[in-house]
C-alpha cells in the first residue's frame, strides 16, 4: 500500500473496531461519534513508512536517515463515524481527511545529540520516533503545514470532519441522494 492507503486503513479499522464493540455495548448503546487517526512518517528519498521504533538500535538509525535525508512528510488519517438518523443500512456515516505535513530535520544535528535524543526514550512510543512538541524539537529544521499533525492530530481537521459527519448522519434525503449518486457511478462503470 502506499502512504496514503497504508493510514486511511489503519484509521478507518480503528473507528470501525470501536463502533462494533459500543454498538454491541448493551449497556452504553448506540455511540453518538467516534473519532478514530493513525499518523505515519514517510521518508521522501525510499518512501518507506515508519513508524514506531523497535529498538534502540533501529531508533537512532530511524533518526539518522531523517536527519541525512532532511525532508521527509507526516500524514494523519482521521476518520469520524455517526449513526444515521435512519435505520439504512450501513447504519453510519463515515468521512475521511488526510492531513500532510512536511518536515525539515536539521542536518547540523550530531550523531551523539541522535543518541541522547534516544536515550530519553521520548520518541520511543512516536511515528518517525520523535516528538516536536518536546525535545525532539531540537531535531526540526523546519515544518511546511499543520504543527499539529506533526504533534499527533490536526486538530482544525478534525472539528471540520466532526461537523461534516453529524450533518451527513443527520441529513437522510442528503444521505439518499449521495447513496443515489454513488450507485450511479458504479452503474457507469
Amino acid at each position: 500500500m502506499d502512504p496514503f492507503e497504508y493510514v486511511l486503513a489503519t484509521a478507518t479499522k480503528k473507528a470501525q473496531a470501536v463502533y462494533t464493540a459500543e454498538i454491541d455495548n448493551e449497556e452504553k448503546g448506540e455511540p453518538a461519534l467516534i473519532l478514530a487517526a493513525d499518523t505515519v512518517v514517510v521518508d521522501n528519498v525510499s518512501g518507506s513508512i515508519l513508524e514506531k521504533p523497535r529498538s534502540e538500535a533501529q531508533h537512532i538509525a530511524m533518526l539518522k536517515m531523517l536527519r541525512d535525508n532532511r525532508v521527509h512528510k507526516v500524514y494523519t488519517a482521521i476518520v469520524a463515524m455517526a449513526p444515521l438518523a435512519s435505520a439504512r443500512q450501513p447504519g453510519y456515516a463515515l468521512e475521511t481527511h488526510i492531513e500532510e505535513t512536511d518536515v525539515v530535520f536539521d542536518g547540523s544535528v550530531t550523531d551523539d545529540l541522535i543518541v541522547a535524543y534516544v536515550r530519553t526514550r521520548e520518541g520511543a512510543d512516536k511515528a518517525g520516533g520523535y516528538g516536536l512538541q518536546g525535545l525532539g524539537s531540537i531535531l526540526v529544521e523546519s515544518i511546511q503545514g499543520s504543527w499539529d499533525n506533526v504533534v499527533g492530530l490536526p486538530l482544525k481537521a478534525a472539528l471540520r470532519l466532526i461537523e461534516k459527519v453529524v450533518a451527513r448522519a443527520e441529513d437522510e434525503d442528503g444521505e439518499e441522494m449521495d447513496m443515489m449518486e454513488e450507485e450511479e457511478k458504479e452503474e457507469e462503470e
